[in-house]
This record gives C-alpha cells, sequence and structure tokens, in this order.
C-alpha cells in the first residue's frame, strides 16, 4: 500500500473522531438549554401555585373581615332591636339581622371551598418546592459535568489536529490536497476502502480492469462514481500472521452512504 493512502487513512480516522467530537460539543450546550427550559418550567408552574395559594389565603382573609363586621353589625342590631318603639321598627331590625346572618352563612360557605382548593395548593407548592431543590442541583451537576466534557474534548481535538498536521507535512501535497477537497464536498469521507470490488461508500461495483489496476496499488485511484480516494486491503490469512491454520478475511469495510 502507498503511504501516501495509509496516511490519508489515518487522517479520515482522526477527521472521523474530530467531526464526532464537535458534533458533542455542539450538542452540550443544546442539553443544558433543554434541561433549564424545563426547570424553568416548574419554576413557573410553582410560582402559579403560589400565587394561587397566596390570592386564596387573601379571600379567606377578607371574607373572615366581612364575617366579623357582620357579627358586629348583628350585635349592634339586637341592641338597636331591643329598644324599638313599635312592631314595624322591630320587625325591621329583624329583617337587617336576618340578613347579615345569611351574608356570614355564605362567606362562611366560600370559606370553606377556599379552604379546599387551598388544601392540594399547599401539597403541590411543598412537593414542587422539594423536587425542585433537588432538580436544580441535578441540572448544576451536569452543567458541570458538560463544561468538564467540553473541556476534555476541545483538548483531544487539538491532540488529533496537532497529530494532523504531521501526517499532513509526510504526504505528498496534492494528495493531501485532494483528500481534503473530496471530503468536504462528500460528507465528510475522503477515502474508502472497496468491499467486493465495490465503492465502500456509494457501493458502485468497479470496472474490473479498474479493480486490477487498484489492487496493484502502483498509483492513487478514485471511484468514477463518487470520486473518493480507494485503497484495497487484501484479505489476510492466519498463515500471514503467523498463526497457522484456514484463511481469514480481515478486511474491514466502511459503511455505505446514500451520495454519490
Amino acid at each position: 500500500m502507498l503511504p501516501d493512502i495509509q496516511h490519508a487513512i489515518r487522517l479520515q480516522i482522526l477527521d472521523d473522531r474530530v467531526m464526532e467530537l464537535t458534533k458533542e460539543i455542539a450538542t452540550l450546550p443544546k442539553h443544558i438549554a433543554e434541561i433549564e427550559k424545563k426547570l424553568e418550567g416548574h419554576l413557573r408552574r410553582l410560582d402559579h401555585d403560589k400565587a394561587a395559594l397566596l390570592a386564596n389565603q387573601k379571600d379567606r382573609k377578607r371574607l373572615e373581615g366581612e364575617i366579623q363586621a357582620h357579627d358586629q353589625k348583628i350585635s349592634k342590631l339586637k341592641g338597636q332591636m331591643m329598644e324599638a318603639k313599635n312592631n314595624e321598627q322591630y320587625k325591621a331590625f329583624q329583617h337587617e339581622i336576618e340578613f347579615a346572618t345569611q351574608e356570614i352563612r355564605k362567606a362562611e360557605d366560600l370559606i370553606l371551598d377556599l379552604m379546599g382548593n387551598a388544601e392540594p395548593l399547599e401539597k403541590n407548592v411543598k412537593a414542587a418546592e422539594v423536587s425542585l431543590a433537588a432538580e436544580k442541583k441535578e441540572v448544576e451537576s451536569e452543567k458541570a459535568t458538560a463544561r468538564e466534557r467540553t473541556a476534555a474534548d476541545q483538548k483531544e481535538i487539538e491532540t488529533l489536529k496537532s497529530e494532523r498536521t504531521g501526517i499532513v507535512a509526510q504526504m505528498t501535497p496534492s494528495v493531501a490536497s485532494n483528500y481534503d477537497r473530496i471530503r468536504k464536498g462528500r460528507a465528510g469521507v475522503g477515502i474508502t476502502e472497496t468491499v467486493g470490488g465495490r465503492c465502500g461508500r456509494c457501493n458502485i461495483m468497479l470496472r474490473p480492469q479498474f479493480f486490477q489496476d487498484l489492487k496493484k496499488g502502483e498509483t492513487i485511484m478514485t471511484c468514477e462514481s463518487c470520486g473518493r480516494i480507494l485503497y484495497y486491503n487484501p484479505a489476510k490469512t492466519v498463515e500471514d500472521l503467523g498463526m497457522g491454520g484456514r484463511r481469514v478475511n480481515m478486511s474491514a469495510g466502511m459503511g455505505v452512504d446514500s451520495d454519490t
């Protein structure tokens, strides 16, 4: 195998890893944004329940004040009723007392309803506060992990790029340039192995003579369909590996994509 082909294969491995790490770095902020958005939704829900509970408490306090005012009014009316000079005045006081009593009953019924509504709200608020405290810790932990992961990924990318620079320096400039050009236009893949007489990426069957020339490994050849650099990795035998025994195919094909 030509040295330039060996170098190009190593470049492809490095470039694939850099692409994988770059995608991961881009994904981490999105993940953090999603969990923070979820946390914000829970906080808004808690604020809503707290506001509803506060309004409930204010309404109950207002109604209790109204009941107290009606009680005071009834007490006053009863005193006045005892001083009534005629039956007509007595009935008028009695009517006002009955009206105030009815208002007290209405207020008491409303208070009971509010108390019934307040119970689940109080439970929700307490449960949400406990849950949010744990969720906030989890979010901060994930953010810290994401920062550490990003830093590690960036450090690895720098190491890979440094190795890449060293490899490119050992290659024929035109081959390195051609590899980069092809990779950029072909979904990040500039070189691929042949598999069963086919291009390992576009899966097009190679012409017999073309394939025979490729097997010789004497020159850089590209797929006549997708334009990627091709290489032939002959099957290895156990004898070749000094192990003895039957023939074993050691070549590893690359995946097939849809572009050509």
